[in-house]
C-alpha cells in the first residue's frame, strides 16, 4: 500500500522495533509484562482471558508476552486506565445500577441471554455469583435498539421462557470460556482438547470413537477454572458449570469436536503402539526330530544283527 497510511505504519513499526531493541528482549514473562503495563496481576490475567492482551507459549509450558504487544497497549488512548476499565467486572446489584434498571429486570435479561457473564465465583452459601463486564453493560444500555428490554413489560414470548425456567447464563459463560481456551491453543489437537474440556467424557466418546485418539485428546483437555481446592464444593461447582448440561449445547460442542478431531488427525495422527513383529521360528523341534529318527534306525539295525 502506498500513501500516508503506509508511511505511518512503517514509522510505527520502526519505533516499536527500536524500543524492543533498547529493552534487549523480544519476549518477557507475564509477571514482568504486568509490571511494565502498570496493572495488577489479576487485571493482567483477566485481560489475557478476554483477549485484550495477546500471549504466546514459552518453552517451559507457560505463557509470554511480546515486547511489541506491550508497546501496542501503551500506545492506546487513555492507557493504562483504558485497559483497567476494559476488564472491570460488576455483580448483579452494581450492574443494575449501572444500567439504571431494577435488579429483577437485570436478572431476567441475564437469564434470557442478552447480558453475558464473564466469570463467576461461589459465595459462602455455595450459590453462584455471576460477574459481568461493566464496559459491555454500558454499551448495551446506550444502544437504542435495546430500549424495549430496559423499560416496560417483558414481551410475552420472553416471559413464557422465564416461566419455563430458562437460564442461559451457564451456557453463555461456557461459550465465552471456550473462546479463551481456543485462543490459548497452539495446535490442532489443543483446539480439539479445548472443546472436549466442556464435555463429559461419555459425550466425548460418542463422537471420538478411536481409543487412541481419545487417549491423545485427553492430554489436551483443560481443567475447569480454579475455584477452590481439588475436591472442594467450590471445585465441584466449577466443574459442573464448565461441563455442558443442555442437549443443544452438548450437540453443538460434539459437532465442533468431531470436526476439530478430524482436522487434528489429518495434521498429525495420534500415537499408536508399534506393530508387533513375530520373532524367529523356534527350530529346536526340527533339530531334535532327525536325531530321534537316527537313534531309532541304529537301534533297529543292532537288534536285527543280534537275532
Amino acid at each position: 500500500m502506498s500513501g500516508p497510511h503506509a508511511i505511518t505504519h512503517d514509522t510505527t513499526t520502526a519505533v516499536t522495533a527500536e524500543r524492543a531493541t533498547a529493552h534487549g528482549d523480544t519476549w518477557v514473562t507475564t509477571g514482568r509484562a504486568a509490571r511494565e503495563l502498570g496493572v495488577k496481576r489479576t487485571e493482567f490475567d483477566f485481560a489475557v482471558h478476554l483477549g485484550r492482551i495477546r500471549t504466546a507459549p514459552d518453552d517451559g509450558g507457560g505463557r509470554r508476552v511480546g515486547r511489541a504487544e506491550i508497546e501496542r497497549l501503551r500506545a492506546g488512548p487513555g492507557f493504562p486506565e483504558s485497559l483497567r476499565r476494559s476488564v472491570k467486572t460488576v455483580g448483579t446489584t452494581e450492574g443494575a445500577a449501572l444500567m439504571e434498571v431494577t435488579k429483577a429486570r437485570f436478572i431476567r435479561l441475564a437469564r434470557l441471554g442478552p447480558l453475558v457473564p464473564v466469570t463467576f465465583y461461589p459465595n459462602r452459601y455455595r450459590a453462584v455469583v455471576w460477574l459481568y463486564l461493566a464496559e459491555e453493560l454500558r454499551l448495551f444500555a446506550a444502544d437504542d435498539r435495546n430500549a424495549p428490554l430496559l423499560t416496560g413489560r417483558t414481551p410475552e414470548g420472553l416471559r413464557s421462557q422465564l416461566d419455563a425456567g430458562i437460564d442461559l447464563r451457564p451456557r453463555n459463560w461456557r461459550a465465552r470460556h471456550l473462546g479463551f481456551l481456543l485462543r490459548q491453543a497452539d495446535n490442532p489437537w489443543a483446539r480439539a482438547g479445548a472443546v472436549a474440556s466442556l464435555l463429559d467424557p461419555l459425550h466425548v466418546s460418542q463422537v471420538v470413537k478411536d481409543p487412541y485418539d481419545r487417549s491423545h485428546l485427553h492430554g489436551f483437555r483443560r481443567p475447569p477454572p480454579s475455584q477452590g481446592a481439588p475436591g472442594s464444593p467450590a471445585a465441584h461447582l466449577a466443574k459442573e458449570l464448565t461441563t455442558a448440561q443442555d442437549a443443544d449445547g452438548i450437540a453443538w460442542l460434539q459437532a465442533d469436536l468431531r470436526r476439530l478431531t478430524e482436522e487434528a488427525r489429518e495434521h498429525r495422527p495420534a500415537p499408536r503402539p508399534a506393530a508387533h513383529r513375530p520373532g524367529p521360528a523356534h527350530r529346536t523341534s526340527r533339530a531334535v526330530e532327525p536325531a530321534r529318527r537316527t537313534s531309532r534306525g541304529l537301534l533297529g539295525r543292532w537288534r536285527r544283527r543280534n537275532r
